[in-house]
């Protein structure tokens, strides 16, 4: 190499050189960034989706909090008493109406396994009763009711017959009994298709209706003159 070519390049390799400009244009230069910044590796730390919407969930509680805060007579403590004030009213009032109940639109059949006799309903009932199960227990000796009333020929057999129907027809030959009779087949729906808890009281009144119907006579249609 000629003694001119070692003299410029020694003088480019000096920190005082100057080096031609690297003139990249804009958007490829965006481009690569983002492809740099798009790897992987620069994102193994992020949060994961989950954890970003719960961020952002509790910052949204928290400015909700201290909008109401703000808005509230005596700050926090103001908006604490009106929270504990309203949980109190909400227990006092599920304890005074109890759990809400849920209402079928149509009930379904009385007997929905078939035909058995009143007597082993009774006993179906009993066993139930013995061991702790009124809504089971109330259910059947219900169905003991009515198909009682069935074997004496006071109600026609009918499948797909209601707790409601059968109180209005048997009603119609044992006035006596007639409030009774409805009143336990509200009872039988309220218990089987309303959620309401039946109770050892509930069973003996059914046992009781039970009892007093087969010892009452039923009444002869009048004559018509």
């Amino acid at each position: 190499m000629s003694t001119g070519g070692l003299i410029a390049r020694a003088t480019a390799l000096l920190p005082g050189a100057e080096t031609p400009p690297v003139t990249t244009p804009r958007e490829p230069a965006r481009e690569a960034a983002e492809r740099e910044l798009s790897k992987p590796m620069y994102h193994e730390n992020d949060p994961s989706l989950i954890d970003r919407a719960l961020r952002a969930f509790f910052d949204w509680l928290d400015d909700l909090f201290g909008a109401a805060a703000g808005a509230t007579p005596g700050g926090a403590v103001g908006l604490l008493a009106v929270v504990l004030v309203i949980a109190l009213s909400a227990t006092a009032l599920w304890w005074r109406l109890g759990a809400p109940r849920r209402t079928a639109t149509t009930a379904p059949a009385l007997f929905p396994d078939g035909i058995r006799s009143a007597a082993d309903h009774r006993t179906a009932a009993e066993a139930h009763a013995a061991a702790g199960r009124w809504n089971e227990a109330v259910q059947e000796r219900m169905r003991a009711i009515v198909r009682s009333l069935e074997e004496r020929t006071l109600l026609d057999p009918r499948p797909g017959r209601t707790a409601d129907e059968a109180a209005t027809e048997a009603a119609q030959s044992l006035p006596s009994q007639a409030q009774a009779l409805h009143a336990a087949a509200r009872t039988f729906d309220d218990i089987t298709y309303g959620g309401r808890p039946a109770a050892p009281t509930t069973y003996a009144t059914f046992r009781t209706l039970d009892d007093s119907l087969s010892h009452t006579r039923p009444s002869l249609p009048t004559p018509t003159p």
